[in-house]
């Protein structure tokens, strides 16, 4: 029912915000892979709440559990299940949120669609749902990078108007991982940091973009039609809460160009078809072509902010709100490392599926 997301590389988050843990099942992962807690924790340190002044105040630590599916440090090919335990919930700050809807936020929809709705946190709507799926992504981007030479490297490109200048070719994580706020444009870095705190004191929220790379995928990847790579890709960006908008390559950027000027033209080189420009943003038909895979992701601003707004309540009375407990002035940062989790979960699927149908390894591309 909407909670499992992949075809070979399969994985099922559970849990709500203010229950006793989330978590996730992962099936397909192929056998005698190493891994440990330590393969994953690095992630969810990324994610967690609590690292820093422009993100939520809520004090998890966030360490994760491996329940299933390993032996001796390595992946036994059965179902990996990991949980994480909720520690720091505070439903009280929730009690007006019983009978009354946030504006912008799920809980009327959740009571719409299933006559009753987790009103501690916003239950199942909640960000703390995509620790599940920044654990899976840590086995995924363990198995891209072993297995098939792949890396796959988020960051925050804008926060409101602040845009940051990054070269999609060469940005590393430690350039991202390098401010608070995972914008590898120092300063542009400093700039954001300064907007998010201001939304912050004046009880407000800002969106934004994460834009991601993914450098050595080979020529090869994706299925035709309905199971293109991009919309694969688009599918996953666009369940992410807060998300908003997916672009990839030129984008919305490219309607404005003629054809001539948007084809990316094929020259070979060292025995290889590689193109003088990537417009394609690395996909052609569904189908990867070498070259690097990148698209843009846009957040809306955080709708949980501090200020009275109108809104109505459980029996359709107009009233108004204000927004209590803690909450982030900026999704952005700790975006990050969910699009990177989704990603490594699409293309690893991907490699599996082209591995499966084609009879043949998937390469790296360089």
């Amino acid at each position: 029912m909407g909670n499992s997301f992949g075809q070979l590389f399969r994985i099922t988050t559970w849990g709500e915000s203010h229950g006793g843990g989330v978590g996730v099942v992962i099936d397909g992962c192929p056998p005698l892979l190493d891994l440990t807690e330590a393969d994953i924790q690095p992630d969810l340190d990324r994610r967690r709440p609590g690292q820093s002044a422009i993100v939520t105040p809520r004090q998890e630590a966030d360490r994760v559990q491996i329940l299933s599916g390993t032996f001796e440090g390595k992946t036994l090919g059965t179902p990996i299940s990991m949980w994480v335990r909720n520690e720091d919930a505070r439903s009280e700050a929730y009690n007006e949120m019983a009978t009354k809807f946030r504006p912008s936020h799920a809980d009327y929809t959740y009571q719409a669609k299933f006559g009753i709705r987790n009103w501690q946190g916003g239950g199942r709507t909640s960000a703390r749902e995509t620790i599940g799926r920044v654990a899976a992504g840590a086995v995924a981007r363990k198995l891209l990078r072993e297995r098939f030479g792949v890396e796959v490297v988020g960051y925050v490109q804008r926060v409101k108007d602040i845009e940051a200048r990054v070269n999609v070719d060469l940005v590393k994580q430690k350039d991202v991982e390098a401010n608070i706020v995972r914008c590898p444009d120092a300063g542009a870095a400093k700039r954001m940091i300064a907007l998010i705190e201001k939304a912050r004191r004046a009880g407000d929220s800002v969106g934004g973009v994460v834009e991601c790379v993914a450098r050595g995928v080979p020529p090869g990847w994706g299925e035709p039609v309905f199971d293109r790579l991009e919309a694969d890709l688009g599918k996953a960006m666009l369940s992410l809460p807060a998300s908003k908008a997916f672009e990839i390559g030129s984008g919305f950027a490219g309607t404005y160009l003629t054809g001539l000027q948007h084809n990316d033209l094929f020259r070979s080189k060292g025995g290889k078809v590689r193109t003088l420009t990537n417009r394609s943003g690395g996909i052609q038909g569904g189908i990867s072509n070498g070259e690097p895979i990148y698209f843009r992701v846009g957040f809306k601003p955080v709708a949980t902010v501090m200020r009275e707004q109108l809104t109505v309540d459980v029996n359709y009375k107009n009233t108004t709100l204000k927004g209590r407990g803690r909450h982030d002035p900026c999704v952005l940062p700790r975006a990050v490392p969910m699009v990177e989790a989704m990603a490594a979960l699409v293309l690893v699927d991907h490699a599996l599926r082209q591995q499966a149908q084609c009879g043949r390894p998937a390469r790296s591309a360089k």
